[in-house]
């Protein structure tokens, strides 16, 4: 047996050498660093209501039914799953069994998951170039207006983002001594990633692989055999979770959500992984890539400017450029280290994770939300802050001041494009921002005296941030509910279909034109076109508000996208919103009468209701907290229950109501398939059993069928 002994290294001194004095200051700064993180994430929390309904709902089952939580059900009695891997949701739904259901019980996880992402990070760029890179580098994490919206919500992100963090921080720690115990870390964080969200977790992958190859310390041999040891704990961390949910009895487990044949393999390798990229996805709610006859797809058009589009421009782009730049001067400055460079290594982690993952998502075909770009602030804030750092270091050199100085002005020049997009937004900033970053550009050029140089740095590092802190604090001070939530004021055009429906966010928040108020329910009308302005209620099952006046909620009302089947006038987004009964992309908004209904006699039931499409199932579920049947999954299209299945439901007396909802929902939950479980239940159901109305909903009694 050999030993092997690493080569010597080039890296800053680590914080655990540093004087008394320097680590009380360095602790100090990091304490409010995080504490200001908690605060800021933590205050006006609970005014996103249920934020995301469809993960919402599966908080409130897997609440209450540990089989629901081990699946991650969209149901307590488990009929069918969410679309997704269920790691996210278990933060959650451990909150909500401890604390009661609320919206602030269920996004109390997620804050923490932001402040660990955070410190994570710090530590990361800390280890290499030392405390202010690390601490520039969390506060820019902090203040990425993407992340300070999704480290509040119920998406999987904000897990899957502090999991791939850890999974920097791992390899960091391998490259610093080529410990196989940090390569297996790192692959059990991504396993577990994937359990967050699938295959997105494997964008970062590349880049990690990469760096341990290049500059891990032992001989290539083990090197190659480590990264070996890591790809196994990926698949350790991932598979026991499917190897259990795919042995289970197909007959005592809910189906997987997403899928069209009841597979976890199919949902990873299409719906959620390779129908990503093409645009393929068997069972979405419409086509991706580009519409053949020119401009947008139904996610946004696909190219190189991508994330500097509106919708995505105002959520991450403001620091893309100075992170490219500072990625390639501090290249540049290690140009002659050695193989082992602990800040080499990092860059080509960080700048492999920013380009392959950006390069992924301004290319991929499938849907495309814009918070997807919250991948990239981890990348994005450690090149800033790491390549910040080392151009101060170089500054007697006149291309690093060249560098600085291009950073600088490329990254006003951005600021100005994304708040010029805005122009009733803060009017006044993007005049501060050009005209300081003007004058402190060519202030760079010119070797100034310490003192005066570390103004100016300061004075660039306001600057830059300024446009992201507004719409941060504007995303902080707002309420977003809905599938698509994003930062910041309405953008024309921002959002992910052709023409727009609102600039950022399909979610309860102001907008210009009609749009709705700032609260839970309220679905914006973007520039007074297309979104639903329905009735809004509080969780739980608070008393109802009324929604703010956007596009009609029906099939045909006034500016929706061009859905497809639907023409250029026809509104579909309206239709896919449904109203007071939810739909595919907006969740049903029962009236205290409806929720009475529904919880008389409800707990004789297996299901309290039914009704197709997950969106328009949970808003009944969350009022009543009784299992509501999700027929066809998230997009009403997936194959469960078929119209046998739920025929001996209905036979066997476990459903005690259908809920008709939109005609997007009645057509089986996708354009394209009209002849649909979800559409064929319907219309059984229609011809069956007799419809009452309650506050603009439709129900029919299947303990009641006509004579």
């Amino acid at each position: 047996m050999t030993t092997t002994i690493a080569e010597p290294r080039a890296t800053a001194p680590l914080v655990e050498d540093a004087a008394p004095p320097a680590r009380r200051r360095e602790l100090l700064a990091l304490a409010a660093l995080l504490i200001g993180t908690a605060a800021a994430y933590l205050w006006n929390l609970s005014s996103s209501g249920w934020a995301n309904s469809f993960y919402a709902a599966a908080v409130q089952a897997g609440s209450v039914s540990w089989k629901a939580f081990f699946f991650g059900s969209s149901d307590a009695a488990n009929s069918i799953t969410v679309d997704k891997t269920p790691l996210s949701l278990w933060p959650m739904e451990l909150s909500v069994r401890v604390f009661g259901l609320s919206s602030w019980a269920m996004l109390f996880p997620q804050v923490l998951l932001g402040v660990g992402s955070v410190a994570m990070l710090w530590a990361s760029v800390k280890r290499n170039f030392g405390t202010s890179a690390g601490l520039l580098a969390g506060l820019v994490l902090a203040l990425t207006p993407i992340a300070a919206v999704m480290f509040r919500f119920n998406n999987p992100d904000a897990m899957l983002v502090f999991l791939m963090v850890a999974a920097a921080w791992a390899m960091t720690r391998a490259v610093a001594d080529g410990r196989w115990r940090w390569l297996v870390l790192t692959g059990l964080f991504i396993g577990l990633g994937f359990l967050a969200k699938q295959l997105q977790v494997l964008l970062v992958v590349p880049a990690l692989a990469l760096t341990y190859l290049i500059a891990g310390p032992p001989k290539l041999g083990t090197r190659i055999a480590q990264l070996f040891a890591a790809g196994a704990a990926m698949l350790v961390g991932a598979g026991w979770w499917v190897l259990v949910a795919e042995l289970w009895p197909t007959d005592d487990r809910p189906y997987f959500g997403g899928s069209q044949n009841n597979s976890i393999v199919e949902l990873t390798l299409g719906y959620n992984g390779l129908g990503r990229l093409s645009g393929n996805e068997s069972g979405s709610v419409g086509p991706g890539g580009e519409l053949p006859a020119g401009g947008n797809g139904m996610w946004g058009s696909t190219g190189i400017t991508r994330l500097f589009e509106p919708a995505q421009g105002g959520q991450i782009a403001w620091l893309i450029p100075a992170a490219l730049i500072l990625l390639v001067a501090g290249l540049l400055v290690r140009g002659k280290a050695t193989r082992t460079d602990g800040q080499r290594a990092a860059l080509i982690l960080w700048g492999g994770w920013l380009v392959g993952t950006g390069l992924v998502f301004s290319f991929m075909k499938g849907i495309f939300h814009p918070y997807y770009t919250v991948a990239l602030a981890p990348a994005v804030a450690a090149l800033v802050g790491a390549g910040s750092v080392q151009l101060w270091q170089h500054r007697d050199r006149l291309w690093v001041r060249l560098a600085s100085a291009l950073t600088l002005a490329l990254t006003t020049a951005t600021a100005w494009m994304l708040l010029s997009r805005t122009t009733s937004f803060v009017p006044w900033l993007r005049w501060v921002i050009l005209v300081g970053g003007v004058l402190i550009t060519l202030a760079m050029l010119i070797p100034l005296p310490r003192r005066a140089g570390l103004a100016a740095a300061a004075a660039a590092v306001l600057l830059a941030l300024a446009g992201p802190v507004a719409y941060t604090v504007d995303g902080l001070s707002t309420g977003h509910e809905g599938p698509m939530p994003s930062a910041g004021p309405s953008v024309r055009g921002g959002f992910g279909f052709p023409g727009g429906m609102h600039g950022g966010d399909a979610n309860s928040r102001r907008g210009p034109g009609a749009g709705g108020n700032s609260g839970p329910g309220n679905f914006n009308g973007g520039n007074g076109r297309g979104g639903n302005g329905g009735q809004g209620s509080t969780p739980p099952g608070g008393a109802d508000t009324p929604g703010g006046a956007g596009g009609a909620a029906t099939p045909g009302g006034a500016g929706g996208a061009n859905m497809p089947g639907t023409s250029a006038e026809g509104g579909q987004m309206g239709g896919m919103m449904g109203g007071a009964a939810g739909g595919v992309m907006g969740a049903s908004k029962p009236s205290d009468r409806v929720t009475g209904l529904l919880l008389s006699e409800g707990n004789e039931y297996t299901w309290v209701a039914a009704t197709v499409s997950s969106n328009s199932a949970a808003g009944f579920q969350l009022a009543t907290q009784l299992p509501v049947m999700p027929v066809g999954g998230f997009n009403g299209s997936d194959p469960s229950p078929t119209l046998a299945q739920f025929q001996q439901y209905v036979a066997d007396g476990d459903i005690h109501y259908f809920i008709a909802g939109s005609q997007g929902g009645d057509r089986g939950g996708e354009g394209r398939n009209s002849n649909g479980a979800g559409a064929q239940i319907t219309a059984w159901v229609k011809e069956h059993y007799t419809s009452q109305e309650v506050d603009g909903i439709t129900l029919y009694d299947l303990t009641a069928p006509i004579a």
